[in-house]
């Protein structure tokens, strides 16, 4: 009979059987990307890598979303929720690409080590271009295994068809959330508003509402719950990106894993961003765009945008933004029809998901 689990193992014993069904797919996978060719070795030294690190925050709410609608603790849901780890490095690799990242948990980024392995390799052509095409392609193989780790989860048929409209969904969600994402950057005049619509699909559904859902569904859970889960996991979702823009200006490059200011440099139009801009004067707000997307960004020209978002109150309205935010979501999960293991594990993770690390 499967046992219960503690709330407090939703950060520890969870994220290691998260870790090792991963790692047992990918094991399974590997032997048949060999058996095409040798030289898709690079790919998989690439997956394995950017496998190894992340919070594992999708798949503990989607865990949590099941032990709410009344799921036993057993292996199957650590798989299925696993897949989503797989779902998140694919937008990762792709992410890098578009935003010309250096960098991701503190490594090189997908698209550079293939650049960099074209480069050792003397081999013709654009090393840069090499890069991007090799990462793109792991990114779509990431992404389709997602679907294939979860359907052989071990879960029966009748609950994987449950939640696969949610997973059908969600990866929608997250890829037009991209997109606006992109044509934000791209269009530079954005609004505080538009800026929270992109974060309202490129994160907040994803990263907390949607696993919820996923997990409930898997479970049966009823409309009553699902409707009290995204009282709690949009909001919670929205102060979690938030919190990651801020850290994306001002964290330490330790605990983020990027480069201090790498956003800066990559152009950012985020919440943060846009709160500044309203709030600044004509001179401030012409260094923000002149600073702003410059990919050769200095420190001191870091040091100056921080400045900038911090006097004219950026900083300080984002952080206010992030508390409205993760108290809305307290609030939903207090009246939540949720059985109290799992409330106190979600109301972990909404302090996990929203701490600040500077």
């Amino acid at each position: 009979m499967p046992t219960s689990r503690p709330a407090s193992a939703s950060t520890g014993q969870f994220r290691k059987e998260v870790d090792e069904a991963l790692h047992a797919f990918t094991a399974r996978q590997a032997p048949g990307l060999l058996a095409i060719s040798p030289d898709l070795e690079p790919m998989v030294s690439a997956l394995r890598a950017l496998l190894a690190g992340g919070k594992r925050l999708r798949p503990a709410f989607c865990y949590w979303g099941w032990r709410a609608a009344g799921g036993e603790d057993v292996p199957e849901i650590a798989t299925a929720a696993a897949s989503l780890e797989l779902l998140q490095a694919s937008a990762l690799v792709h992410d890098d690409v578009m935003d010309a990242s250096d960098t991701r948990r503190g490594q090189p980024s997908v698209h550079r080590r293939f650049e960099a392995l074209h480069g050792e390799s003397g081999w013709r052509g654009p090393a840069d271009t090499f890069g991007e095409g090799a990462a793109i392609l792991l990114g779509d193989l990431l992404l389709a295994w997602s679907g294939e780790m979860f359907e052989t989860s071990g879960l029966t048929e009748d609950r994987r068809a449950r939640g696969r409209g949610v997973y059908d969904l969600m990866r929608t969600e997250v890829m037009c959330g991209q997109y606006l994402d992109m044509l934000e950057s791209t269009r530079g005049d954005g609004t505080v508003d538009t800026a929270l619509r992109v974060v309202d699909f490129k994160s907040a559904k994803y990263t907390i509402e949607r696993p919820l859902h996923l997990g409930a569904a898997l479970a049966g859970g009823s409309d009553e719950l699902a409707a009290a889960l995204s009282g709690y996991g949009r909001p919670l979702g929205m102060a979690f990106q938030l919190r990651d823009d801020v850290l994306g200006v001002f964290g330490d490059p330790e605990a983020t894993g990027k480069p201090a200011g790498d956003d800066l440099r990559e152009g950012k139009r985020t919440v943060l961003i846009a709160l500044t801009l309203e709030r600044a004067d004509a001179e401030e707000a012409a260094t923000v765009e002149r600073l702003l997307g410059d990919p050769e960004l200095s420190a001191l020209g870091v040091a100056d945008l921080r400045e900038i978002i911090t006097d004219t109150g950026g900083l300080a309205a984002c952080e206010e933004m992030i508390d409205r935010f993760a108290a809305d979501a307290r609030d939903a999960l207090a009246a939540a029809p949720v059985a109290g293991e799992a409330r106190e594990a979600l109301a972990d993770l909404a302090v996990a998901a929203t701490a600040r690390t500077f």
